[in-house]
């Protein structure tokens, strides 16, 4: 369908669809190689500064080899302004990967042949409509496991098409799922387990207070291995350093906001565990789930909720 639209003499509106790890990214990657050997400048949209950085890792080392040239804007770079006016120059750059400040750009957009925007339903409507008030006739392609209402009707009403990635990777488990009462000696037992068959563990709370109280109670728990903290408000260059060691399995445990809920792809983390999980939205939770799981590997997700707490069969 994306291959379909790109050849086609119209611009492509369409929406991917698909759930957590099911191959959207990929799709994604095929259709840039076709879009930049055909002399055309992409741009991808990210919603966050780590899910930024690995879609810009993952386009330099699949499209590399092949000489495109891809660079990336977010808060961990640097030269921001320098790579925009490249990228508006048609010099240097072949493929923007950048946060949301690219849409605040309109050279940037009225520079653009092919606009993707991954995890589309982090962004507003504004944003994601600015790119046809200045270049309506880029091809758009926007993709999410959970879209959002407005995107969807808009597809079924006709208005931008949608096409449905239904089968899992071959070799894909489902995430087994448990939700239960916190508590630290489980806590301690659902991340010896994972840590145990050589793996590593993401745990999230939806509080910056939360997950610096759960980061020094994994500490005390497991004194032996290296757990790492992550969120939005700390320095560039800790939230930079602290991913790498993570995905070169340096660190053992993560704990985190929902910085990482969206887009982030490491096999070797298979147990996320999720606090206070009656806090979260069903999107999110569904989207954190899909942090786990991604390879062959059984993935394992704990859904922690307080003693107090009670819920309807539909809720669970």
């Amino acid at each position: 369908d994306v291959l379909r639209d790109l050849c086609s003499n119209k611009p492509m509106n369409r929406l991917l669809c698909g759930d957590v790890g099911f191959g959207k990214t990929e799709i994604a990657l095929r259709a840039i190689f076709v879009s930049v050997f055909s002399s055309k400048r992409v741009v991808v949209l990210t919603p966050t500064t780590i899910l930024c950085d690995q879609f810009y890792r993952c386009c330099v080392g699949r499209l590399g080899d092949f000489g495109v040239k891809v660079a990336q804007i977010s808060r961990l770079t640097s030269g921001n302004t320098k790579t925009l006016e490249l990228f508006i120059k048609g010099e240097f750059c072949d493929v923007l990967v950048g946060t949301h400040a690219i849409v605040r750009s309109k050279n940037v957009l009225r520079s653009t042949d092919f606009f993707i925007v991954d995890e589309e339903h982090r962004f507003g409507v504004k944003d994601k409509e600015m790119l046809f008030s200045q270049n309506p006739s880029a091809d758009f392609l926007s993709m999410s496991a959970t879209p959002i209402p407005r995107s969807l009707q808009l597809s079924l009403s006709g208005v931008r098409n949608i096409s449905t990635i239904s089968t899992a990777p071959k070799l894909r488990r489902p995430v087994i799922t448990d939700v239960v009462v916190f508590n630290k000696t489980l806590l301690k037992q659902f991340l010896i387990r994972e840590l145990n068959r050589g793996g590593q563990v993401f745990v999230v709370d939806n509080s910056v207070d939360n997950v610096t109280y759960l980061f020094n109670l994994i500490k005390s728990l497991l004194p032996g291995f290296s757990i790492g903290l992550i969120f939005g408000s700390l320095k560039k260059h800790e939230i930079k350093n602290t991913m790498s060691l993570f995905r070169n399995k340096k660190i053992n445990v993560l704990v985190s906001t929902t910085i990482i809920e969206s887009g982030l792809d490491i096999p070797s983390a298979n147990t996320v565990v999720i606090n206070n999980a009656h806090m979260f939205g069903l999107s999110q939770l569904h989207q954190l789930r899909g942090r786990v799981g991604r390879s062959f590997v059984q993935g394992y997700a704990v859904l922690f909720v307080p003693k107090k707490t009670s819920f309807t069969k539909e809720g669970i």
